[in-house]
């Protein structure tokens, strides 16, 4: 009896994590942070949709290598369909990579279940990262658990997967809501203002003087009546009328005197940080313009050092969750294929396959197949130009092709 009340208590003393889900957390600016208020923010919705759309449009891909090296598109791997194509039946690739990547910009965590019959995978179900619970049991499994719909699920980490965002925690990774809630609580609560004083029809607060003390009945109409008449932004402009020496006087100072726009423009700045994505991406382009080789700069960066980690966690995670020990020792690898970021970019894409056929490390057909052409006889060979020769070797080919010293034409 006492070994199975032992066995109860260190049970429910296991950690139990549900994630940093901050909803009705408080920011430092009063206002409360909840996922529907912050992605209602312009700026934040533009950083998501920015990321997670992007992600979900380069094409994942299954690889095979063989002992020598050489590597193949794993297409009859069931893999491949799910991951390329459709991952369950509701959803395309883009639609559930797109859920996933917000998952994990939102709340650091993002949940798929993994579907098998007779042991092969055929489809991963994304779940909402905001109802689920994560904890560690006694034996180092993880165990998922959630509601929905009136069922409790319980699954464990050979059946879920899980892409873990920034914090490297196995329980999960930490949540952007929560701890950029005081900057997007700032944000909202600037906005608000704005809608405030753009509803006011852009008017200061004014403060109506008397000469002499009002009865009830002109107290009422100076409370009630004055604001329904003159106050809204359909209101503007509208002549005020006062009588018995009564005085208007603005109490409030201007909207560019309290440098509202550029309160706003440093909110947009400072959720862009915690995103990690340039400001003239998400259309603030105040501080720089939207040509030169400057935002040209910042766009390379954008895809090493904000989109290279994104997509490297996704790729490991994937190859570690849903192959097994002997696919990753026979040299299946699932990853990313960046060519598809060329593909809105004609210059860049002619520039990139010119390099390719030149230097001999793609043929002909390879490229005609990237751009849904069919092949052509003899595109499978590489080549490369010999320019690039020694100098000893030089003219050698040239004098190859003369004929013997003596021999006469005729």
């Amino acid at each position: 009896m006492f070994r199975k009340m032992a066995q109860v208590v260190r049970r429910l003393l296991v950690r139990d994590v549900a994630g940093w889900y901050p909803d009705g957390h408080q920011s430092d600016a009063g206002e409360v942070i909840t996922e529907p208020g912050v992605l209602a923010i312009s700026s934040v919705w533009a950083c998501v949709n920015l990321l997670a759309g992007t992600i979900a449009t380069i094409p994942l891909m299954v690889y095979r290598t063989n002992s020598k090296g050489e590597r193949t598109l794993a297409r009859n791997h069931p893999l491949f369909r799910i991951l390329h194509d459709a991952p369950n039946y509701d959803q395309t690739a883009v639609d559930f990579w797109e859920f996933t990547c917000a998952s994990v910009e939102l709340w650091g965590n993002a949940y798929a279940r993994i579907t098998r019959q007779n042991g092969e995978i055929t489809g991963l179900v994304p779940i909402r990262p905001d109802i689920i619970s994560v904890r560690r049991l006694e034996n180092g499994t993880l165990e998922y658990r959630w509601s929905k719909d009136g069922k409790q699920f319980v699954e464990t980490d050979q059946t879920m997967l899980h892409i873990r965002g920034f914090g490297g925690d196995p329980l999960g990774g930490m949540s952007t809501l929560h701890f950029g809630r005081h900057a997007f609580g700032l944000a909202r609560a600037i906005d608000k203002a704005a809608a405030g004083t753009f509803g006011n029809g852009l008017l200061s607060q004014v403060a109506l003087t008397f000469d002499r003390w009002l009865t009830a009945e002109q107290r009422e109409t100076a409370e009630t009546k004055l604001v329904e008449k003159y106050v809204g932004a359909k209101n503007a402009g509208r002549p005020i009328i006062l009588e018995g020496g009564t005085k208007a006087e603005a109490l409030s100072i201007k909207p560019e005197d309290a440098q509202m726009l550029e309160s706003r423009g440093f909110s947009v700045e400072e959720i862009c940080r915690f995103f990690g994505v340039p400001p003239f991406m998400v259309g603030h382009t105040s501080k720089s313009t939207s040509w030169g080789t400057g935002l040209e700069q910042q766009t390379l960066g954008f895809q090493k050092f904000t989109l290279r980690r994104r997509l490297k966690r996704i790729e490991q995670a994937c190859e570690k969750q849903l192959l097994t020990p002997e696919e990753r020792a026979r040299g299946l690898t699932i990853e990313f294929n960046l060519e598809g970021l060329l593909r809105g970019d004609s210059a860049a894409r002619a520039s990139f396959y010119q390099s390719a056929l030149t230097n001999g490390w793609m043929t002909i057909n390879e490229v005609r197949a990237l751009e849904n052409m069919p092949g052509v006889e003899g595109g499978d060979v590489p080549r490369m130009q010999m320019q690039n020769v020694p100098i000893t070797e030089a003219g050698k080919q040239q004098q190859a092709a003369l004929p013997p010293p003596g021999d006469d034409q005729e």
